[in-house]
């Protein structure tokens, strides 16, 4: 079961890549959906910069569940 919630980013890890999670808006039932985001080797800058700009753009990191 614990092997499960970690099958997303499996992949990123074994590469050695970074990686990183945001707040992406919420399923039909109520329950929060997250946005992976990836970059090569040693380009955290850009994936910081990337999850900056979606995070701007929406405001479902403002948003809480309602469970």
């Amino acid at each position: 079961q614990m092997y499960l919630t970690d099958i997303a980013t499996i992949s990123a890890n074994l590469a050695g890549i970074p990686g990183l999670s945001v707040p992406a808006g919420f399923d039909r039932d109520g329950m929060p959906i997250g946005l992976q985001i990836l970059a090569p080797q040693l380009q955290e800058s850009k994936l910081f910069n990337a999850a900056h700009k979606f995070e701007r753009a929406n405001d479902y990191y403002l948003q809480l569940a309602k469970i």
